[in-house]
């Protein structure tokens, strides 16, 4: 497997071909049309419908974020049961069906739905198209490929902005973008290739997938085709393989449960996929139009200039996340947007008197957001999982992320006006929290492995209760004490002593602040045997001061 890894990395090394970069370009028609339709909203609120109350309004934005999370679960299952092409067009045909909802509402409640649908239908695109452009890329331009997405979508936000000037109080032209593009991607249809890998995977003799990849690459003979089938054919024997040596097949969601140093990393990306939707990014590209009145003399301007930063600074992203620490770069956006939500609040009490600072704040707040917190929550799911976890964990986070979405885009417009200029200090709270999450508790993963980034979140958590008190008692499981013991000796190798004997029928862990670290005086569990290790610990460990990493601690 590893040979065949090398031998296609230097086979296709920087192979682009016309029919890759048009299957690229349509495919990311969808990713545009969600960043378009997040935005679409913000600039014509007083002209549709006008006389609308504030609820229907916040329904009408928000039920984009209802959507959402429906498409992303259908997303996933058509993919895989009528094929990444298949669930593209479909997608599209969603797309167009939203948009003339949208587009032709008679009322502001059909507007609604095709606001619904246009969110299953990027719900969709969120799933498809990273999958999709993935497995059409060659290895060593798959990181290009998938900025790409990101790319189309800040670049539909841009769009929309744009776009509003002339058409804002047209609105129905404005809408009508939407089913227009959507259309013209199904009139591109032949251009989308079906995914070789997906082919391969249902027929080892697939002739399509042959023809798709003599397309994709170039290829001129072939051998060069059955070399990248016998890749592509042995790298899915590998997967399934190594599923088949992990057991009988247990509940992914379950096995992140059960497992004392997968959970907590679980709830850190749960945390982080709140965080990112709570900081209140979306009342930006949702209400910043709403929110600029009365604030600079148009409006719109400050919105599209919003956006125009927000595409300058994802490709600012790229570039950083290749060169620092997911941690500090957590921890400095976080820090970044609370100062400028501090200085957004000084404006609206009129503290700061130059109200073009407020322009400035936000746009500002934009890009700390997208060096950061835009994209960690999705890029660390890969990082801090193994691969038997990664598509349950992408499954919660990303409805975890939609719902929060939906809760901003519902309560800004009552927010703004029970709050008033402090509107933004519910999500200064949030980063505040997000900032104190950075530095303390989230662990480094970039150049990681899961197993160093599991032990710095057990350490972590073990300082937190150490600031906490001088002493803290934690109730585990017994097999969890077990388990969580057995995976870090296994790891270490050394730096454990076995300690004086205490009831097994008790189940306390007892920490106390020392002077180099936390030392666990008392961990009581059952001797446990875990297969999957093949050794058998004694009833009690100590952490030892010999342990390489220097530190007194349970693991």
């Amino acid at each position: 497997y590893v040979e065949c890894q090398i031998a296609e990395d230097e086979l296709r090394r920087d192979i682009v071909t016309a029919p890759m970069i048009m299957a690229c370009l349509v495919a990311c028609v969808s990713q545009f049309l969600s960043g378009f339709n997040t935005s679409v909203m913000n600039a014509p609120e007083k002209y549709v419908f006008p006389g609308h109350s504030t609820l229907a309004w916040s329904l009408a934005v928000s039920s984009f974020a209802i959507g959402g999370p429906v498409g992303a679960i259908l997303g996933g299952y058509l993919a895989n049961a009528a094929g990444r092409r298949q669930a593209l067009l479909f997608d599209a045909i969603v797309f167009v069906l939203g948009g003339l909802l949208m587009s032709l509402a008679p009322t502001i409640a059909w507007l609604i739905a095709g606001r619904f649908f246009v969110g299953i239908a990027s719900g969709f695109a969120s799933v498809l198209v990273p999958v999709y452009l993935g497995e059409l890329a060659p290895p060593v331009l798959r990181g290009t490929f998938g900025t790409c997405t990101q790319f189309a979508m800040v670049l539909g936000i841009l769009a929309s902005d744009l776009l509003a000037f002339e058409l804002a109080e047209s609105w129905r032209i404005l809408f009508g973008v939407t089913p227009l593009l959507a259309f013209l991607q199904l009139l591109c249809a032949p251009h989308l290739l079906e995914s070789p890998r997906w082919l391969l995977d249902r027929d080892e003799n697939s002739q399509d997938a042959r023809l798709a990849l003599q397309l994709l690459y170039g290829f001129r003979d072939v051998e060069q085709i059955e070399h990248e089938v016998s890749h592509i054919v042995g790298a899915t024997a590998y997967y399934n393989l190594a599923a088949q040596e992990s057991g009988p097949p247990v509940s992914a969601l379950r096995s992140i449960y059960e497992d004392p140093l997968v959970r907590p990393l679980m709830l850190s990306s749960i945390a982080l996929h709140v965080a990112q939707q709570l900081c209140g990014i979306n009342s930006v590209f949702y209400y910043s139009t709403m929110f600029f009145n009365g604030i600079i003399d148009n409006p719109l301007l400050g919105t599209t200039l919003v956006a125009g930063i927000n595409v300058v600074a994802t490709y600012l992203a790229i570039i950083l996340m290749d060169q620092c620490g997911r941690k500090a770069l957590l921890a400095w956006s976080s820090t970044g947007m609370l100062i400028c939500v501090i200085i957004i609040t000084a404006v609206l009490y009129e503290i700061i008197t130059f109200k073009f600072i407020a322009l400035l704040a936000v746009m500002a707040y934009v890009s700390f957001f997208e060096i950061g917190l835009g994209p960690i929550p999705w890029l660390s799911q890969a990082e801090i999982f193994e691969s038997r976890h990664v598509d349950a964990a992408q499954s919660v986070a990303c409805q975890v992320n939609w719902i929060c979405n939906f809760l901003v885009g519902c309560t800004f417009p009552t927010l703004n006006k029970a709050l008033g200029p402090a509107v933004f200090l519910p999500f200064g709270l949030v980063l505040f929290l997000t900032v104190l999450f950075a530095i303390f508790l989230f662990p480094e993963t970039r150049g990681a492995s899961i197993e160093q980034i599991q032990d710095a979140m057990q350490y972590n958590i073990h300082n937190l209760y150490g600031a906490c008190g001088s002493s803290s008692s934690i109730k585990l499981d017994k097999d969890e004490i077990a388990v969580s013991n057995a995976l870090a000796a296994n790891r270490l190798g050394q730096g454990y002593q076995q300690v004086s004997k205490i009831d097994p029928s008790q189940n306390i862990m007892s920490y106390q602040q020392q002077p180099g670290g936390l030392s666990t005086d008392n961990v009581h569990h059952k001797s446990k045997f875990i297969p999957s290790i093949q050794q058998t610990l004694p009833e009690e460990y100590e952490m030892s001061p010999r342990s390489p990493r220097n530190i007194q601690r349970d693991p």
